[in-house]
């Protein structure tokens, strides 16, 4: 069986590995909190990252399954210079266009849409539920919540967040490390490094 390594020890990690081990591979965890935490539900935690790349060999593929943006996207990039083979994971329920990209290190949850000619970068995560329609862009380390939805020609800066259920509408650019407000409804542009919330979404001061 494949060897999968996941860094991230974490409740993302738990649905993380779940999607892993339907697509066939055999899991183990690493975490920076190891050795006080040693176990994770089933799956065991055997060292730090340190320990991962240390070991880099033993395993065919590994991903980073931490939710923050940041630590996911700083993560992958140092696993790649290292060389690292990262996975994606895309869940067997979920619906991804083959006229659609997918970045390495991303991971596409349960019931998730990625429409024709979409693009998801580096590391990103597109949660249960969650559509991306025709010709959306997303940067590195971005991440969709569940059940959010992007109309078509949505661009996503990196780093940013998508709160659980918030709608964006058609061809609308958000900046990067923006976080969209849960139930929020975005109908105009967003500038860089703001919070967004309501409905419609207006920039928090």
């Amino acid at each position: 069986m494949k060897r999968l390594a996941v860094l991230g020890a974490s409740g993302h990690g738990k649905v993380v590995a779940e999607i892993a081990e339907l697509l066939g591979w055999n899991v183990t965890f690493f975490d920076d909190a190891f050795p006080e935490i040693s176990t994770l539900e089933v799956w065991q935690v055997k060292g730090t990252m340190a320990d991962l790349l240390a070991s880099l060999s033993d395993f065919e593929s590994c991903i980073v399954a931490i939710g923050n943006n940041d630590t996911r996207l700083d993560k992958a990039l140092m696993l790649q210079s290292k060389q690292a083979n990262l996975l994606t994971l895309i869940h067997p329920s979920a619906v991804v266009s083959s006229y659609s990209q997918v970045g390495v290190g991303s991971v596409v949850m349960a019931g998730a849409v990625i429409n024709p000619f979409a693009s998801i970068g580096l590391a990103n995560i597109i949660n249960t539920g969650a559509t991306i329609d025709h010709d959306c862009i997303l940067g590195a380390g971005v991440h969709i919540s569940p059940g959010a939805n992007l109309a078509g020609a949505v661009s996503i800066g990196n780093k940013s967040w998508v709160g659980i259920g918030a709608v964006i509408k058609q061809g609308l650019l958000i900046g990067e490390r923006v976080t969209v407000g849960a139930g929020a409804v975005v109908v105009s542009n967003l500038p860089s490094n703001v919070v967004a919330i309501g409905m419609p979404a207006k920039v928090k001061k």
